[in-house]
């Protein structure tokens, strides 16, 4: 009797070693805003900046950083849809706003190089937007008289859709 509770612990023990461990997930769950959500947050952010008297184009870009809504006021330069286009997408692929990345990539700074990434543009109005602890965006704004006032406009446009992007 012995010799079988013996034989079969050690059959159960084997048994039990011979279960594989759990893999890590071969894949991965995103989350992704809606086309009616990045376009909320366009229609907030140029709003926010037509209040204050500035003329602007904004782009809403997917965590990929490809573009999901661009928007041109009537009077904003030529230029603003794509210079909004690559604030978004710098915002996103660097994971930090671009006011900040002014300063972090500064002429002489070990980080200086990253300027020269292609669509790269270290220029203020470029702002990640983050839901559940995740980047799921970004947005960019061009057109108003500085980096800091098109900063400004970009996270009044997050701040109208952030109750959405936390639910």
């Amino acid at each position: 009797m012995k010799t079988t509770r013996i034989s079969l612990i050690s059959s159960l023990v084997c048994l039990l070693m011979a279960v594989p461990a759990p893999a890590e997930d071969a894949l991965i769950d995103l989350k992704v805003m809606t086309p009616e959500t990045a376009l909320k947050l366009a229609k907030a952010s140029m709003a926010f900046c037509r209040k204050s008297g500035y003329q602007v184009a904004v782009a809403v870009v997917d965590r990929m950083g490809i573009a999901q809504v661009i928007l041109r006021d009537r009077y904003a330069g030529a230029h603003t849809p794509e210079t909004a286009r690559r604030k978004a997408w710098t915002a996103v692929s660097f994971r930090e706003d671009t006011l900040a990345l002014v300063k972090l990539t500064a002429s002489g700074s070990p980080q200086a190089g990253v300027r020269h990434v292609t669509d790269a543009l270290m220029v203020g109005g470029g702002v990640p937007i983050e839901a559940a602890g995740s980047i799921v965006g970004g947005v960019g704004i061009s057109g108003a008289p500085g980096g800091a006032e098109d900063d400004a406009c970009a996270r009044a446009g997050i701040e109208a859709v952030i109750a959405d992007l936390e639910m």
